[in-house]
């Protein structure tokens, strides 16, 4: 049975798209199943230097017809497989993003769960991954404007047929106001990701800082897609909100000035 397919995307850039992707799909390869992670984002490639791997090739090599799949195929931290892409102008210049569908094709004929990791924008490069997905997961940062642009992309996403799970808000910290973030969304919030200083910059975070909370909120999130992708789980009847107030209890006594039982906004409280 072909693979599940999964993008990961978002409007802005800078959200947490590939670090989303590598816990992810991490966690994924922890629970036993076979993932690649194809870094589709052609523009500004990050997934090969993030883990710290040099690919004999990279995806812009596929893509613009001078490399097979099976050349680009690199080992990663966790038992992962990645196709990093390049950096630099010229490799973008060559790529064909229109060729992405054969490169998706052939992995999900090897892989159980192969992710997308996108780029920024309402782009070309952008739609075609949108297109491939079995399930989209948006990612966005309590900023109004990532929050903005993630709207956008689920609208791009819905204009070419690409189906939405939900979003993750990530980077959430105790004076996130999650619901108001939640109203502006049109499709299910999925999880709230702590910002997690203290976690290591080393990715994948769940196994470099297992203990983190950021670490445990992508575990958690990432046993939900479980049911998704493999046991035919609905995300608007499966699934609740990922969010944890403990997550935040140490943030809350950083910051001690602030009344616990303020209900103007924030995390605290608000799916009770």
């Amino acid at each position: 049975m072909a693979g599940y397919v999964c993008t990961i995307a978002g409007g802005k850039g800078g959200v947490g798209k590939t670090t989303t992707a590598v816990n992810v799909g991490a966690v994924l390869q922890e629970m036993g199943y076979d993932v690649a992670v194809v870094d589709a984002d052609l523009g500004m490639a990050n997934l090969g230097s993030m883990l710290s791997v040099e690919p004999e090739k990279s995806l812009h090599e596929i893509l613009a017809g001078e490399a097979a799949v099976s050349e680009a195929l690199t080992d990663a931290p966790g038992g992962l497989t990645v196709i990093p892409g390049e950096q630099s102008l010229e490799a973008f210049a060559d790529a064909d993003p229109a060729k992405l569908r054969k490169v998706i094709k052939t992995l999900r004929n090897a892989y159980d769960v192969v992710l997308i990791d996108t780029g920024a924008g309402l782009s070309h490069e952008v739609a075609v991954p949108l297109g491939l997905a079995d399930g989209i997961v948006l990612v966005t940062t309590p900023d109004d404007v990532a929050v903005g642009d993630t709207v956008k992309t689920a609208q791009l996403a819905n204009r070419i047929d690409g189906p939405v799970l939900g979003a993750i808000i990530n980077r959430a910290t105790r004076h996130t106001d999650v619901a108001a973030i939640a109203e502006q969304m049109e499709f299910p919030l999925l999880a709230v990701i702590p910002d997690d200083p203290q976690a290591t910059t080393e990715e994948p975070l769940v196994l470099n800082a297992p203990d983190s909370t950021a670490a445990d909120a992508y575990r958690r999130l990432t046993e939900a897609l479980e049911g998704v992708f493999f046991q035919g789980e609905s995300v608007e009847s499966d699934i609740e909100t990922i969010l944890d107030d403990e997550w935040f209890l140490d943030d809350a006594e950083d910051h001690s000035d602030v009344d616990d039982d303020d209900d103007s906004g924030g995390v605290f409280g608000l799916f009770n």
